[in-house]
């Protein structure tokens, strides 16, 4: 039940990601991508740090540097999607980002060697067929920037590994804010160097609703969540969960400003919840065995 009610809230998770897509591509398009990632993930590492000071919560060295890690493979997976889009397609860039469900279960089991059921791994191939569809509507054509977004979906799954690696012996507060202060800081040098620094604490009345919904919801709460219930799933599941992101950025669209589906994007979304229950099918056949059991010992005692 505990698994289970991680994956609720993870899958919360990916819904307020999925919902803020459309904010922020309109926040992005009116002040550039790092300036806004400059600010949001500045704003919420010092809302972050204000709690950690509160609570009183000690940070050593170990800390900071595995929230150093999570924060480059974070940044990574920003930065590589960012650069992959002026050279290939988005739908492409979309696909092979959440690629990272494939990528997850690999690495993880090569370097922490997780096992792999095999729930999980038709979970993994009815998900990666569903993102397919849903992201490049059943067509898909090479392009040069592919390489980029397969990287980035590399860092992406790296950082879900190592956040549950982390997760579970470390603060996942101080975790959180340290790996949020580090894509600031990233986002902050690249704005630089792009000839935008000036633009960062530049207030932009445009994008005001966009940052406190971004900060406050996809970015404080969402990691603080993530890094918190990673401690109790699988690197797997969360990348399955994950994979929901699109189908949650595909219905928002579609409410908000009526973009269609199309059969191969119904489908898609079809297939990427169809993963995610299959790789639930062991936790609540365990669950229901062992409420069995509990009942036929309680029943065997009396």
């Amino acid at each position: 039940m505990r698994r289970l009610g991680a994956d609720f809230l993870l899958l919360c998770v990916t819904f307020f990601w999925g919902v803020t897509f459309v904010v922020v591509k309109d926040a992005i398009a009116k002040v550039g991508v790092f300036v806004f990632l400059s600010q949001r993930f500045s704003l919420a590492s010092v809302i972050l740090l204000c709690i950690c000071l509160v609570l009183r919560r000690p940070l050593t060295m170990r800390l900071l540097k595995q929230g150093i890690t999570l924060g480059i493979f974070l940044f990574g997976g920003y930065a590589f999607q960012t650069v992959a889009l002026l050279y290939t397609s988005a739908s492409n860039t979309a696909f092979l980002t959440g690629l990272n469900v494939v990528f997850v279960p690999i690495i993880g089991a090569m370097i922490f060697r997780q096992v792999i059921t095999r729930t999980m791994k038709a979970g993994v191939i009815l998900a990666t067929a569903g993102l397919f569809f849903l992201c490049t509507n059943g067509t898909w054509s090479f392009n040069g920037g592919d390489i980029l977004a397969g990287l980035c979906a590399a860092c992406i799954a790296l950082h879900v590994i190592f956040t549950g690696e982390y997760a579970r012996k470390s603060d996942i507060y101080w975790l959180t804010v340290v790996q949020l202060g580090t894509v600031a800081l990233f986002s902050i040098v690249v704005a630089l160097f792009l000839g935008d620094g000036g633009l960062i604490l530049v207030w932009y009345p445009d994008i005001v609703g966009a940052l406190v919904i971004c900060v406050l919801l996809a970015t404080v709460f969402a990691f603080l969540i993530q890094t918190s219930m990673q401690r109790f799933t699988s690197p797997t599941h969360t990348a399955l969960i994950f994979c929901m992101e699109p189908v949650f950025a595909a219905a928002f669209a579609y409410v908000m400003i009526h973009e269609r589906w199309g059969i191969w994007g119904l489908i898609g979304a079809v297939l990427i919840l169809a993963g995610m229950v299959v790789s639930e099918i062991s936790s609540i056949n365990f669950f229901f065995m062992k409420k069995a059991e509990d009942r036929y010992t309680s029943i065997v005692k009396t």
